[in-house]
């Protein structure tokens, strides 16, 4: 009967070793899918006549999609279609890279009103995310 090996030590993870994680994760899916999976950032902001940031986007293409994962307005500015034209030029940034698609997420008390009115629909919902609320995923094809 071969020996029995201990399992292996779990110990939390330094800021090294997450990237250590992440870059094994990108090297396994560039040796099945080439750079069709390469992030192209797609970032924007908007100042105010103070240089303060008011606005922006945190965004990249990958697989010819652009993925949002932030888009935010200041409270003072809200109302104005910042947040539109941020969305709107990303869109547009995101054609140019080639993408086809967007995909996003949003939570209950968040902005799905206004991602509808730009033409996205809702393909996911995750209830109880937080308790009480739900997590919504989004896309609109470009």
């Amino acid at each position: 009967m071969a020996p029995v090996s201990p399992a292996p030590a779990i110990t939390p993870a330094s800021a090294e070793d997450t990237r250590a994680v992440f870059a094994g994760l990108l090297a396994f899916n560039q040796a099945a899918s080439g750079d069709a999976l390469d992030d192209q950032p797609v970032n924007r902001v908007i100042h105010d006549a103070t240089g303060r940031v008011v606005a922006g986007i945190a965004a990249d293409v990958c697989g010819g999609w652009l993925m949002v994962h932030a888009l935010w307005v200041d409270a003072s500015q809200r109302g104005q279609g910042l947040g539109q034209a941020l969305l709107a030029d990303a869109e547009q940034q995101a054609r140019t890279l080639g993408a086809h698609a967007v995909t996003l997420d949003t939570f209950s008390w968040q902005a799905e009103g206004f991602y509808l009115k730009q033409g996205y629909e809702v393909f996911g919902r995750l209830q109880d995310f937080p308790p009480g609320h739900h997590r919504l995923y989004l896309r609109k094809p470009l």
